[in-house]
């Protein structure tokens, strides 16, 4: 009989890990993740200075963030999968070497050839790093305690995607330039590097594997195609929603994704493996996650533009006016973990999130370039802890339902539809906002009685120079589109909170992996673990090899059979023979009687 683990963590084949093991090993992931993901906000107050002194267009502007987002995108599922057929200590140290690569490149860049290749290199570090660090979570920690820290995970990421406009604003409005933008993360990922070296201890069992290498091409054709779509389309330079152009990147990418689906069902590694993305609650769980991503990438990126053109905030103000968001989203995330762990329970946690971002996304659909901002600092505190509590929750619930071999390609699935959302919300919701704020500065124009040609300013950009009357137009026209966007993701938010409420929750297991069901392992009142083939032949009295005389017959019970067995756990029994001394109809429990019932039964 064995008994329980006295540390909540387990890991594999009996061994233990200690909490404060567990938060070692974290901190050096944690810190890898942090930069990377800080890598890709960090930038966006810097963007503007970026352009223009490597004399980039708006074309080059759009494709800065998309080619980071993309490359993130489309490797993160290839990343999850790799975790279930790899080593994902080596792989989350190639994530990191990657990403310090990706950095460096992008902060000597020159021109806007290089700036693009070192952000490629970066957005495939960063959908390492997300993929990997879930998938580490997920092997080193049990669902049941794994609540709170998954909701340290989701504080980390919270904390970078709002926190990078601030720091980018600080370094752009300081001496050091925006090329330190790049080199600020360097640092911090060296020192992950080194500390997961140090600490990070996770089993792996090498195995043969199979790479699905067509999976992985159609997945990234078929997925960077869309998003190429989603991107550019709508763009005054570019191409309209409606055009031939459109309607031939559409039907690429889905030929492409549905040439992907057939593959997959026949891949024995599916890249996308269909039998757990098609199962009810990670079926439901992606529907919440691409509202989360649309949520969480869109209000990162149009917030900060509604500070500085509506209120008129520097770089810096506009980062530091963000911070409600991300205290709502860390104390979300934070509480929600911790309170998962002490109750087992997750899906109240979900319903209420999704609650907490239709209010306040709903609510922040109301503001304008006069709203208090105290008034719209409650709002996003809302809106922050809304996704607080949904974005790593999700991926738990999920985990929870997967064997421990497939719980990267599990989380994968969720990381990568989030992108995926953010990305595609991002394109859409920054259409809208650029029609509704033109359509809005020509009303007012003519209103004014103000000729179109006066606004020469670029759209997004500080109105300090313009006169007080057009000053007022631009405000409330970039106030009013901002408020249409967290209206339209008030009603996603609604969706998810649908797919939610149909989520039926399961309870938290106490193991990392799945235990065997009871047709893979004969189980008795008491716990124990079921004896090998080898130690059961040397437990069992073995039959003598010249059978004795018995005057019982098969049909008559002996002194054996009604004498009381031994407790002993049979995983299968040995196939009868003619003339081994036991019948084919015998129990396992006829078979397994002690060695003094035995010779008793043998003697005539």
């Amino acid at each position: 009989m064995t008994t329980s683990t006295p540390s909540h963590v387990q890991g594999q084949k009996g061994s233990t890990t200690t909490a404060q093991q567990v938060l070692r090993a974290l901190m050096g992931l944690f810190a890898g993740l942090f930069a990377a993901i800080l890598s890709s906000t960090i930038v966006t107050t810097a963007l503007p200075t970026i352009i223009t002194d490597l004399n980039g267009s708006q074309t080059d502007f759009a494709w800065v963030m998309t080619a980071a987002l993309l490359a993130g995108a489309v490797t993160t599922p290839i990343w999850g999968k790799l975790a279930d057929l790899f080593d994902k200590k080596l792989l989350v140290q190639l994530s990191i070497v990657l990403f310090v690569a990706g950095s460096t490149i992008a902060g000597l860049a020159h021109n806007i050839s290089v700036l693009l290749t070192g952000r490629a290199i970066q957005g495939i570090a960063m959908g390492g790093l997300t993929a990997l660090s879930m998938a580490v979570i997920g092997a080193m920690v049990a669902p049941r305690e794994r609540g709170r820290y998954s909701g340290y995970l989701g504080a980390v990421i919270a904390a970078a995607t709002a926190g990078g406009p601030v720091l980018g604003g600080l370094i752009v409005d300081s001496p050091l330039g925006w090329r330190w933008t790049f080199f600020v993360v360097v640092p911090l990922a060296a020192a992950a590097l080194v500390l997961l070296q140090m600490t990070l201890k996770i089993p792996y069992n090498p195995r043969r594997v199979s790479i699905d290498w067509l999976g992985a091409v159609l997945l990234t054709a078929g997925v960077s195609t869309f998003l190429i779509w989603t991107s550019f389309a709508g763009k005054e330079d570019t191409f309209a929603w409606v055009s031939w152009q459109s309607g031939l990147m559409v039907a690429a990418s889905a030929l492409l994704l549905g040439i992907l689906f057939v593959v997959e069902t026949r891949a024995a590694e599916p890249i996308i493996p269909l039998k757990i993305i098609t199962e009810r609650t990670t079926a439901l769980a992606i529907v919440a996650s691409i509202a989360v991503g649309v949520a969480m990438l869109a209000s990162a990126t149009y917030l900060g533009q509604y500070f500085q053109v509506s209120r008129g905030a520097t770089a810096t103000e506009a980062g530091l006016l963000m911070l409600p968001m991300i205290f709502g989203n860390l104390m979300g995330s934070v509480f929600s973990g911790q309170m998962i762990t002490r109750f087992g329970r997750w899906k109240r946690f979900l319903v209420a999130g999704a609650i907490l971002l239709v209010v306040g996304s709903g609510l922040a659909g109301t503001i304008d370039h006069r709203t208090e901002l105290w008034t719209v600092g409650v709002y996003l505190f809302l809106f922050g802890a809304g996704l607080g509590l949904l974005m790593q929750n999700l991926v738990l619930a999920v985990q929870n339902t997967v064997t421990l071999k497939d719980v990267g390609s599990a989380s994968a699935a969720i990381a990568f539809f989030r992108t995926i959302g953010g990305a595609v919300g991002v394109a859409v919701l920054g259409s809208i906002l650029a029609t509704r704020t033109a359509r809005t500065t020509t009303e007012g124009l003519r209103d004014a009685r103000i000729p179109d040609d006066s606004l020469t300013s670029t759209p997004g950009s500080s109105d300090r120079d313009l006169t007080p009357a057009l000053s007022e137009i631009v405000r409330f026209a970039f106030g009013s589109g901002t408020a249409l966007i967290f209206l339209i993701i008030s009603g996603i938010a609604t969706l998810a909170l649908i797919s939610i409420l149909l989520i039926k929750e399961q309870a938290l297991r106490e193991t990392v992996d799945i235990s065997p069901t009871p047709a893979e392992r004969v189980s008795t009142s008491d716990s124990f673990s079921a004896p090998s083939a080898a130690h059961f032949s040397k437990v069992l009295p073995q039959p003598p090899t010249t059978a004795a005389p018995c005057t019982n017959s098969w049909d008559t019970p002996t002194t054996a059979a009604t004498t009381a067995p031994t407790k002993t756990a049979v995983s299968s029994p040995t196939p009868w023979k003619p003339g081994a001394g036991d019948s084919p109809t015998s129990s396992a429990r006829e078979r397994s009687t002690s060695t003094a019932s035995a010779a008793k039964a043998s003697t005539p």
